[in-house]
């Protein structure tokens, strides 16, 4: 059986391991089969699927020794199975928004927002909840962020539109909307707007990551306590105000 992801995490996190096995596909000429395949080529992010190489074992591909395969394709003899990992160091992030930065031209083209690129002076808002509220940075994160900004129009996406963090943004702010779309058109949408206010997550690192000309926020975190992975160290991105 070739190398294969599977549908662990959300589909931001099937992104993130996607890529990174691609990476390491594309140097070893590995064929992988990935899930959600198709939703990302909507995106415009294209995995390396031309792989020819099969192998009788397999081996686990770990956030452990990710970098060690990728600086050492030449000793990969094996199928590989990323599965039971998220790819979300710090080392392997950057490779992955580079990774990103370099399908720009094909991310724009299909964007069907692609006009507001650099047209609008929107801010939107990713608040992360749900099953990560308790790890939420709080609705004192998201006002202070804003009263930094000069914006037209404040768009919300959110997991959890009833949730009271959500309610008091649009008490103090009822103008703001929510966007209602799929997860799809919600990133290529949110990546569009001028500011970009972050939360936590991989969901919030890809909407960053996509945002090639916006000025992209996100709560202060410590790398070593953290219940997801070091997505956030880019260069050029503002800590938001808590």
């Amino acid at each position: 059986m070739a190398t294969q992801t599977l549908g662990v995490g959300r589909f931001c996190n099937q992104l993130f391991r996607n890529i990174a096995v691609s990476l390491i596909a594309e140097k070893c000429d590995l064929m992988v089969n990935y899930v959600s395949h198709d939703l990302i080529n909507l995106l415009g992010i294209y995995l390396y699927t031309k792989g020819t190489k099969i192998y009788n074992k397999t081996i686990p591909l770990t956030d452990a020794n990710y970098m060690d395969m990728y600086n050492n394709p030449q000793n990969i003899i094996y199928n590989l199975d990323p599965n039971n990992d998220f790819f979300q160091t710090r080392e392997i992030s950057l490779l992955i928004y580079k990774y990103i930065h370099s399908q720009s031209e094909n991310i724009i083209y299909l964007n069907p927002f692609k006009d507001r690129y650099l047209m609008n002076n929107d801010v939107c808002i990713h608040v992360r909840l749900t099953d990560a509220s308790r790890h939420n940075p709080g609705l004192n994160y998201y006002i202070n962020t804003l009263s930094r900004i000069t914006y037209n129009n404040i768009y919300i996406t959110t997991d959890e539109p009833r949730h009271p963090i959500i309610c008091n943004i649009l008490e103090k702010y009822p103008d703001a909307k929510i966007i209602v779309l799929d997860t799809i058109k919600t990133l290529q949408f949110a990546s569009t707007c001028k500011h970009v206010i972050l939360s936590h997550g991989s969901f919030s690192a890809t909407i960053g990551y996509l945002s090639y000309y916006s000025n992209v926020y996100y709560p202060k975190y410590d790398a070593n306590h953290i219940w997801y992975g070091d997505m956030f160290s880019i260069d050029g991105w503002n800590i938001g105000n808590s």
